[in-house]
């Protein structure tokens, strides 16, 4: 049973309102629809329910689904409790929609809105007519039936098309083997007939099991052949004795490398953050630095060059566009037929400009669900809007997904890094920040570039090691380190290392090292600690348990998801199933999710960004860094109508 269905305005005038059962209005979760999903919406950015293609939403009790009319500037919105399952709901409010709109056009295309603020709409009577039509409806449907076997085609074949005739088979098998054989097979298959032939005069009495017996030796004889070719061949490779067999493995020297093995071992370096006792490293600072114009300190935004001239119109053209070649005043007015903006817009006007559009987008390496969605949130935006003048559909549905594109990679919620490390300080307390993501995203070195970007700025790094399981991880960040205390020596910082590496090993417990090191930068002063993990993947459920207590434990300020831009549908993948993880696994009430994005290797897509919109548009969260190449200084802030122009180039 329905608890309410009303129908309003855009701007907030209720047209008329129907009432299901006693108790409370509507007034207070109609409220919350609005603030929670339609004033978000009002542009072309799909709405957060519409991502998932429900257009449902949920308040306390209660299930709310809506429906927007565009051309009239109306909604519709049906209450009833959650714990039903309602099947003709959607039917209903197609149907009230439909008839709402049929019965008041002439009104509201008269008077506008005046015709809103003084008409009265008597609709009580229709809508009970199509409640009792929708309910019926979901009654009338009888759950399918088996099929008998009568009515299968099963029951269709004769007893005759069933049997099958023994012997054809080994015969094309035969045949096959003859063909594919070598020329000894050649000279073997010629002696077998003769063999079977005076077998058929044994066994010619035995009926019909003549031509199965006949196969069988064929077969027999074959095998034998090649047994015996087999052992032939491997009494003639009879292996050599390796009489010098050295034991023991020796390490390759390389003709322009060091061939003392002492260079390469670290292992009695010391340990928690000891800069002084790191060998001192020598090597060029302006290829570890890249751009020498740099400003110090400054995120330059992520850049990208586009044409515009060469991009317009390109995507898509109006399949409606006139033919030149019908000259005179009727290609003229043809042509302005089809740009002055005459009529609403209609799905089936949009249906094939969305359709390469949603190619081109998953060209560009947008998730292919993602896209289907995409485009479908643009065309129920537009649907019932009036074209301006002088313009086509394909301009118009190409501007509405642009801004679309635009919203969804602006966040709502801008993490700013360097204001919460300043905010940190005056609490005397290091600021936190753990990354996680899979294999080989490059966390470890882009952690590096980060902590560049915070030393510049003047603050001090504690990078923990927690990554305990890979080979090597160590080591990396103990190599950063010594680079980056030698591009920032301590001289130049009144003799303190602006940057120092806290490590335990390997083998031992990634969140336990955590606190260990979040400890020891509050000791000592630090202004930031780096907690770098171990990669893993998003269906691993052991990594993903420990993942969720390291930052359950620690409680980190930043959790900063480390993904490659040159992913697609596997972005998506990996997002929920994170997030999912940290909630499932997270012992606290309110679990601790990913906060930002880090998006790696964009240097290597030239425009196939659509990692970043699938990304963002997953899970609403920033993207907070940009990493663009292999120095310390390629770490760029996301630029995001650098990315859509990218996007949208043909």
């Amino acid at each position: 049973m329905l608890d309410f269905f009303t129908i309003f305005s855009k701007g907030g005038l209720v047209l008329w309102c129907f009432q299901g059962v006693r108790g409370p209005a509507a007034t207070a979760p109609v409220n919350a629809l609005i603030r929670s999903v339609l004033a978000l919406g009002m542009g072309t950015a799909p709405l957060p329910q519409e991502r998932g293609g429900n257009n449902s939403f949920t308040h306390e009790a209660l299930t709310l689904k809506y429906k927007l009319d565009n051309q009239f500037e109306l909604v519709f919105v049906v209450g009833f409790q959650k714990i039903l399952t309602l099947t003709y709901v959607d039917k209903l409010i197609d149907d009230v929609h439909k008839e709402f709109r049929d019965k008041y056009r002439n009104e509201f295309q008269q008077k506008g809105a005046l015709g809103l603020l003084n008409g009265t709409f008597d609709f009580k009577d229709d809508f009970m007519r199509l409640l009792r039509d929708a309910e019926e409806s979901s009654k009338v449907r009888a759950p399918t039936v088996m099929k008998t076997f009568e009515q299968s085609l099963k029951s269709q074949k004769t007893v005759k098309c069933m049997i099958e005739t023994r012997g054809e088979k080994p015969k094309e098998k035969v045949k096959n083997k003859k063909n594919k054989g070598s020329k000894k097979d050649g000279t073997e298959a010629v002696a077998a007939p003769s063999k079977a032939s005076a077998g058929d005069k044994q066994l010619s009495a035995a009926g019909d099991k003549e031509e199965l017996t006949k196969d069988e030796i064929l077969q027999k004889n074959r095998e034998e052949f090649f047994r015996r070719h087999m052992k032939a061949g491997e009494k003639s490779r009879s292996p050599k004795p390796d009489a010098q067999k050295e034991k023991g493995k020796k390490p390759r020297v390389w003709d322009l490398g060091n061939s003392n093995a002492k260079v390469l071992d670290y292992s009695n370096s010391a340990t928690n953050g000891s800069a002084e006792a790191c060998p001192v490293e020598e090597f060029d600072p302006d290829m570890a630095l890249g751009d020498k114009n740099r400003e110090p300190g400054r995120l330059y935004d992520l850049e990208y060059e586009s044409d515009d001239e060469a991009e317009e119109e390109k995507v898509v053209q109006n399949p409606s566009k006139p033919s030149v070649k019908k000259g005179g005043l009727g290609g003229m007015f043809g042509m302005l037929k089809g740009l002055v903006g005459s009529k609403s817009l209609t799905r089936e006007d949009m249906d094939p400009v969305l359709e390469k559009m949603k190619d081109h987008l998953i060209a560009k390496n947008v998730a292919a669900e993602i896209a289907v969605q995409l485009c479908e949130s643009v065309a129920k935006k537009l649907e019932g809007k009036v074209m301006g003048t002088f313009t086509t559909v394909t301009s118009t549905v190409k501007q509405a997904l642009q801004e679309a594109l635009v919203q969804i990679l602006q966040p709502q919620r801008r993490v700013d890094v360097l204001r919460d490390v300043m905010d940190a300080q005056r609490h005397r307390r290091p600021y936190v920040i753990t990354f996680c993501g899979v294999n080989g995203v490059g966390k470890s070195t882009n952690l590096a570039k980060i902590s560049f970007w915070l030393i510049e700025n003047g603050f001090s790094v504690l990078i923990a090691a927690c990554d305990t399981f890979r080979a090597g991880a160590v080591e990396q960040l103990r190599t950063h380190t010594r680079r980056l205390n030698a591009l920032h020596p301590p001289e130049s910082h009144g003799g303190r290392a602006m940057v120092q590496l806290y490590e335990k090993g390997y083998g031992k417990d990634a969140a336990g090292i955590a606190m260990e090191a979040i400890s020891y930068a509050r000791n000592q002063g630090f202004d930031v600690v780096l907690v770098d993990t171990a990669g893993r993947m998003q269906d691993n459920a052991p990594l993903m348990t420990a993942l969720a207590k390291l930052i359950a434990v620690n409680a980190p300020d930043l959790v900063l998801f480390v993904g490659e831009a040159l992913v697609g549908n596997e972005a998506v993948d990996q997002l929920v199933k994170f997030n999912k993880a940290l909630a499932d696994h997270s012992m606290a009430q309110t679990p601790r999710l990913i906060d930002g994005i880090v998006l790696t290797k964009f240097d290597t897509i030239d425009d196939k960004v659509g990692a970043a919109i699938s990304m963002t548009y997953i899970t609403s969260k920033p993207i907070v860094f940009v990493g663009t190449g292999q120095t310390y200084c390629d770490l760029r802030s996301l630029n995001a109508k650098a990315v859509v122009a990218a996007l949208m180039k043909a």
